[in-house]
């Protein structure tokens, strides 16, 4: 017997909840809410609806309802899970274009408001940040798709099985795509539209969300890609250090004199930042690739 369940994070989203739930029950077997410590009847209307439903005592942010939604979907035997915002952004009728694909082979599906010419009504602010962070995501390691920070996706059960979350905010659209590259899962991504003339569609700030997202994956590019990030850098600053250096030694056997202070200074400093960096980045590229064996093998 196969399960396909409709999971989503709820805040204080009792004025479109219902509508969401009612939405998905035509395509999926069951529905999982994850209260994220509301204060109003959100948990209320989602079990009067026959949802299953998780209750945070307080707000303990995105990623944490995430993840329950994970553990739940694995707690549940899940064969395919929609995870959704229950905002009422998302329209709950494009929940067969990405399950289709599921059918199709795939671990995971995205549902993008940016493909096939689509994310005309997405505000310019939004999708200037948004190409930022999917920029950044492709260089932390994850999957190059159009929109990383959707909230609309699509998982098989060997993505259900190998997903699992340890940031708690807003980064862990990126956090997953990270992981899916990790664990090899095969991704696409349909067009999808996406509503921003709610009353209060979203509950972050996309001017607070963005930098804090960003910030987490400069982290993991770091952990990630240390060659990349240190030692490529390191490499060059020690380059430019060395070539002052003999065009100084050059300048002085040929024309004598004194060796000014402030570039010697300056060819000294880039010369030991490049060889702290260069090592910096080998020390780390090897305890990453250390925690990487013991996590993933």
């Amino acid at each position: 017997m196969t399960l396909t369940i409709a999971a989503m994070p709820a805040y204080n989203e009792s004025k479109s909840i219902a509508n969401v739930i009612m939405g998905c029950k035509k395509y999926v077997d069951k529905i999982v809410v994850v209260d994220d410590g509301s204060s109003d009847n959100t948990a209320e209307l989602a079990e009067s609806l026959g949802a299953y439903v998780i209750r945070h005592e307080t707000n303990k942010g995105y990623g944490t309802a995430l993840k329950n939604c994970f553990e739940t979907a694995r707690k549940l035997n899940a064969n395919a899970m929609v995870i959704i915002d229950s905002d009422g952004q998302h329209d709950p009728n494009d929940i067969p274009k990405l399950l289709t694909p599921l059918k199709q082979g795939y671990d995971l599906v995205i549902g993008s408001r940016f493909i096939n010419g689509n994310g005309k009504n997405v505000p310019l602010y939004r999708k200037f940040g948004m190409k930022v962070l999917d920029i950044a995501t492709m260089m932390a390691g994850g999957l190059n798709v159009t929109d990383s920070q959707s909230g609309f996706r699509a998982y098989s059960k060997k993505a259900i099985e190998n997903i699992s979350l340890n940031g708690a905010g807003m980064s862990a659209g990126s956090e997953i795509l990270l992981q899916a590259r990790d664990h090899r899962l095969k991704h696409t991504e349909v067009e999808i539209h996406c509503r921003y003339d709610l009353e209060d569609c979203s509950s972050q700030n996309p001017f607070i969300h963005g930098p804090r997202v960003l910030l987490r994956l400069l982290r993991d590019m770091e952990y990630r890609r240390p060659l990349y990030y240190f030692t490529a850098p390191g490499i060059f600053l020690g380059a430019v250090g060395v070539f002052m250096g003999l065009k100084f030694l050059q300048n002085y056997f040929y024309y004598g004199g004194s060796l000014p202070f402030g570039p010697t200074f300056l060819m000294m400093l880039f010369s030991i930042i490049g060889m702290f960096m260069v090592f910096t980045g080998i020390i780390l590229h090897a305890i990453s690739k250390m925690i990487y064996q013991i996590k993933y093998r």
